[in-house]
C-alpha cells in the first residue's frame, strides 16, 4: 500500500535534535611560570593569597577565550586548528577532565573520551584487565562488560596481547584498544583527538565505518583533527580555534577554506622571508631535496596571482609560475620544467619546454622563465611544485623538489584533483528548489 505524501503546506515545521553538549563562554587560563616559582610552597602560595585571589593577566596563560557554540544530537562536530589553538584543551574540558576557569559547560548523556594515548590505562596491568576497568569507569556493570568484551577483543584485533601488561603495547596496539573500548561502551558522546593518526590504514577504515555507524543510531561526536580532508567527510559543522580564540563555526567547507586560506597566507609570508634569508646568507636547499651539476641554477621560483606573489588560490584563478634562473657558461641545452603533486607525492600534472616544442636556443647569464596557466583548474586542497631545469636527455642541471607549496580553495566542493569548469542542466518536470544552478 502506498501512503500519500501530506500537503507540503500541512507538514509541522522541522524539529531541531536537542542540544547535547553546550559549551558558554567558556575560558581556561594556566599560570605561568615565573622567576622564583618553583621555590614556592603551598604555605607561601596561601599567605599571599595567590591561589585564592585568581590569576592576574601577566601571570596566566590562555589556553581558550570565550568559546561558545552548541553540538546537536546526532551531529559530528569537527574542531580544527593549529598546534597550541587550543583543540585538546577543549576536549578535556567537555569530557569533564579539566574545568573552565569562566564559563560553563554542560553534557547530556554516557561520554567516552579517546583523548590521549594510552590515557586511563594502568600500564602494568593487562589489556584484559585495563577493559573492565574502563568499562567500569564509564558506568559499566561488569556483567555488561563481559558480554561486549568479545567485539571489544575482535575489533582491537589484539586477541593475542590481551593477557600483556599494557606498558609493552606499541602506540598502534594503545589506540586500537582504547577506540575499541570507547565506542563498545555504548556511550551517547564519542570524543575523539588525533590519536587516530597513528593507527594504521585498515585500523583507520574500520574506525571510520564504527563512526558512520554511530552517528547513524543518532549518537554524538566531536572530533579534533588535522586531518581537514577527514574532518570534511565526517563531520556536519566545523569550529575554527586560533590562539585560544573562536574565530569560526559553520560548513566544513566553508570553515576549512576559511583556515586553509590564513594557512597559507601565512605559509607564503615564511616562504617569502625563508627565500631572503637563504639568498642573503647563500644558503642552499637540503641534498636530498636538490641535485644536479649546477651547470644552469634555479635561483628563486615564485607563484604569482592577480599579479601579486601569493601562495592561496581560487580555483580557477589566472596563475604563473616564475622561475628565475642563471647560467655562468653559455648553455644551447637546456629544458625547463614544472610539476605540481599533493603532500602524499601523487602527480598532478607535470610539463616542461621540451614537451611543448620549445626548442633550445642560448642560455647565459640571468633569465627569467614563466609558466603562465591562465585557468588553473585544480580541486581545493594543498600542493606541492617540483622545478627543474636540465638539458633534453634529463641530464639534471637543477632538479628541486618541494620548491613550494600552494593551497587552492573553490566554492562549491568535489573529489580528486580536477575540478573543471561546469554547470547542471535540467529538462522536463524537475526543478531545483536552491541555489540557482545558473549561478556559480
Amino acid at each position: 500500500m502506498i501512503q500519500e505524501k501530506p500537503d507540503p503546506g500541512l507538514e509541522s515545521p522541522a524539529v531541531e535534535p536537542p542540544e547535547v553538549i553546550r559549551v558558554e563562554g567558556v575560558s581556561k587560563l594556566y599560570r605561568r611560570t615565573l622567576p622564583g616559582d618553583r621555590l614556592r610552597t603551598l604555605k607561601s602560595a596561601l599567605v599571599g593569597r595567590s591561589l585564592a585571589s585568581g590569576l592576574k593577566p601577566e601571570e596566566s596563560i590562555a589556553a581558550l577565550e570565550q568559546v561558545d557554540f552548541a553540538v546537536h544530537r546526532g551531529e559530528a562536530f569537527g574542531v580544527i586548528g593549529g598546534n597550541g589553538s587550543g583543540k585538546s584543551t577543549l576536549l578535556k574540558l567537555v569530557a569533564g577532565m579539566l574545568k573552565p576557569t569562566t564559563g560553563r559547560i554542560t553534557v547530556a548523556g554516557r561520554v567516552a573520551a579517546l583523548i590521549e594515548l594510552g590515557a586511563g590505562f594502568h600500564p602494568e596491568i593487562s589489556g584484559r584487565e585495563n577493559v573492565f576497568i574502563n568499562g567500569a569507569v564509564l558506568g559499566l556493570t561488569r556483567k555488561q562488560i563481559e558480554r561486549r568484551y568479545q567485539d571489544i577483543v575482535e575489533f582491537s584485533g589484539l586477541g593475542d596481547f590481551m593477557e600483556e601488561p599494557v606498558k609493552n603495547y606499541s602506540s598502534g596496539m594503545y589506540v586500537r584498544l582504547g577506540f575499541a573500548v570507547a565506542v563498545n561502551t555504548d556511550p551517547d558522546v564519542l570524543l575523539v583527538d588525533e590519536v587516530l593518526a597513528v593507527g594504521d590504514e585498515a585500523f583507520a577504515h574500520r574506525c571510520l565505518r564504527r563512526i558512520e555507524e554511530f552517528l547513524a543510531s543518532g549518537k554524538t561526536l566531536l572530533l579534533v583533527s588535522h586531518s581537514l580532508d577527514l574532518v570534511e567527510g565526517v563531520c556536519d559543522r566545523v569550529l575554527w580555534l586560533d590562539n585560544g580564540r573562536q574565530r569560526l563555526v559553520g560548513e566544513p567547507r566553508r570553515v576549512i577554506d576559511a583556515y586553509r586560506q590564513e594557512v597559507a597566507e601565512r605559509e607564503g609570508e615564511e616562504h617569502l622571508a625563508a627565500n631572503r634569508r637563504r639568498e642573503q646568507a647563500g644558503e642552499e636547499v637540503p641534498e636530498e631535496l636538490r641535485w644536479g651539476s649546477r651547470e644552469a641554477e634555479i635561483l628563486s621560483i615564485r607563484l604569482l596571482a592577480g599579479g601579486e606573489e601569493r601562495y592561496h588560490v581560487t580555483t580557477g584563478e589566472d596563475v604563473v609560475f616564475e622561475i628565475r634562473a642563471r647560467a655562468d657558461k653559455p648553455l644551447d641545452d637546456f629544458v625547463f620544467g614544472v610539476a605540481i603533486s599533493t603532500p602524499r607525492s601523487f602527480e598532478v600534472w607535470g610539463t616542461n619546454t621540451d614537451m611543448e616544442g620549445y626548442a633550445a636556443g642560448h642560455f647565459e647569464g640571468e633569465a627569467v622563465v614563466r609558466l603562465a596557466c591562465p585557468a588553473l583548474r585544480l580541486a581545493p586542497g594543498e600542493y606541492v611544485v617540483d622545478v627543474a631545469v636540465h638539458s633534453r636527455e634529463g641530464a639534471p642541471y637543477d632538479y628541486q623538489r618541494r620548491a613550494l607549496t600552494f593551497t587552492v580553495t573553490a566554492p562549491t566542493s568535489g573529489v580528486g584533483v580536477y575540478f573543471p569548469e561546469h554547470r547542471w542542466e535540467v529538462e522536463g518536470g524537475l526543478e531545483w528548489a536552491g541555489p540557482d544552478p545558473g549561478e556559480p
